[in-house]
């Protein structure tokens, strides 16, 4: 049984793919057992325990379900049906058969359930995912100032900030983003994402040393099309299909970060891992919100990412005992409110060389902010809302924030409707909306 899960091969995949498309990694189909990488026990038990959760399932539909091309599949159910583990139901179109266990197949299901409860996409050996993370970081290009201008479209800023932060990106190492709450750090964080552009290849889940990690995490990613072929030199069906193709991830975590979310976590009822935060953002962003207000101290976070900043790579333990290396490559970014100087040492902010301070809107950006907004919640232009607004801050000696136009308008939209009013911003509505979300005894 202990070769069930060790006994792997590695394979070197084609590029072909990639060079008939901006792709930088392609994960080309199998064309053989040996070019999965994976043991003939192994694909066994998963095929088994497909059989087992479907019941009744034909040969090309458990192949899908597994991510194999059919041919590679076919010999193996044959083999088998054989061994008297699955037996023939009725046929299916295209020479094919239903398939379902028999009772010694429903004996062997239970043993491998018992060793490993995946069922899914077949993995791929780690050093394929090394492979492709180290490809589809590379293929990166530097962004311009357009580009980065036309992500940040949907957001305010001033306009220096592009200067720092493009740069920033393109060094793809870290930077802090700190600055005063309520003036679009997280939002700015979340928009750099798409700078990076271009699609990558993520695998379902990755096998090593015996050990089933899942990487796919609907939270974080979002599948992407695949690329249409050019003729007969690419049919868009041939790729490896335990291999999906995603939007560059955009991980954000904030104040609920563990140091658990940052290793291997194992589930031992299930006998399988979950890939950490870092294998998840990687060839993306890594969002630390809030930083400085997390559940473990920022010296820990320093201790445990200092190398990783450092060599690029990561250094993670396996059940088993066994270290494996990660590629550590993904733009990591630190949003918070506090002073960097006051958080870390100087030998984490060495690591992380660039700091952008993110400051208040100006007046001016705080009218365009208005009007924006107002246009959008159905407001009639009304510049003198904005006057009103910055009169109250002066005398209050309150600061503007770039999210106030936004919850301010927004509370005098809920006492219009309450009200059965014309949307309208009227003084003391505005006034009202003050009093509301400014605290002050």
């Amino acid at each position: 049984m202990t070769a069930l899960m060790t006994d792997t091969h590695s394979f070197e995949s084609s590029a072909l793919g990639g060079l008939l498309t901006d792709d930088t990694f392609w994960p080309a189909e199998p064309r053989s057992l040996n070019e999965l990488g994976l043991s003939i026990t192994f694909i066994e038990a998963l095929l088994i325990k497909t059989i087992h959760q479907t019941g009744t399932i034909s040969g090309r539909n458990v192949a899908a379900r597994l991510g194999l091309p059919f041919r590679i599949v076919e010999p193996i159910v044959d083999a088998l049906r054989v061994r008297k583990f699955v037996a023939h139901v009725r046929p299916a179109a295209f020479n094919d058969y239903y398939y379902s266990l028999t009772e010694s197949g429903q004996k062997r299901a239970q043993q491998h359930f018992a060793q490993c409860s995946y069922v899914g996409p077949a993995p791929v050996p780690l050093s394929d995912y090394t492979l492709s993370v180290e490809a589809q970081a590379a293929g990166v290009e530097p962004i311009d100032r357009d580009q980065l201008r036309s992500s940040l479209s949907r957001i305010s800023y001033q306009d220096e900030l592009l200067d720092q932060l493009g740069p920033a990106i393109n060094s793809n190492t870290g930077l802090f983003l700190f600055g005063p709450p309520g003036n679009g750090k997280t939002t700015i964080a979340r928009s750099l994402t798409r700078c990076l552009g271009q699609e990558i290849w993520i695998p379902h889940a990755i096998l090593d040393d015996g050990n089933l990690i899942k990487l796919k995490d609907d939270a974080f990613h979002r599948e992407a099309p695949v690329p249409e072929g050019d003729g007969s030199m690419l049919n868009s069906q041939e790729w490896d299909k335990r291999w999906i193709r995603i939007q560059r991830p955009s991980v954000v975590v904030g104040g609920e970060l563990v140091m658990e979310n940052l290793e291997v976590r194992h589930d031992s009822r299930s006998n399988m891992c979950e890939a950490p935060l870092q294998m998840k953002s990687n060839c993306g962003c890594l969002l630390i919100d809030d930083f400085g207000r997390q559940r473990i101290a920022p010296e820990e976070l320093l201790n445990r990412w200092i190398v990783p900043l450092e060599n690029r790579c990561d250094y993670l333990t396996l059940p088993t005992g066994k270290k494996i290396q990660i590629p550590f490559e993904q733009l990591i970014i630190f949003s918070t409110n506090l002073n960097p100087d006051d958080l870390v040492d100087e030998a984490f902010l060495r690591r992380v060389p660039y700091k952008i301070f993110v400051d208040d809107p100006s007046p001016a950006e705080f009218r365009i902010l208005m009007k924006s907004v107002a246009a959008q919640m159905g407001f009639p232009e009304t510049p003198e809302a904005s006057e009103h607004l910055l009169a109250f801050y002066k005398e209050t000696q309150r600061p503007p924030r770039r999210c106030h136009p936004r919850d301010l308008l927004t509370q005098v939209a809920n006492f219009c409707r309450y009200r059965q009013l014309p949307l309208t911003l009227r003084p003391e509505y505005l006034d009202q909306a003050c009093k509301n979300y400014f605290s002050a005894l």
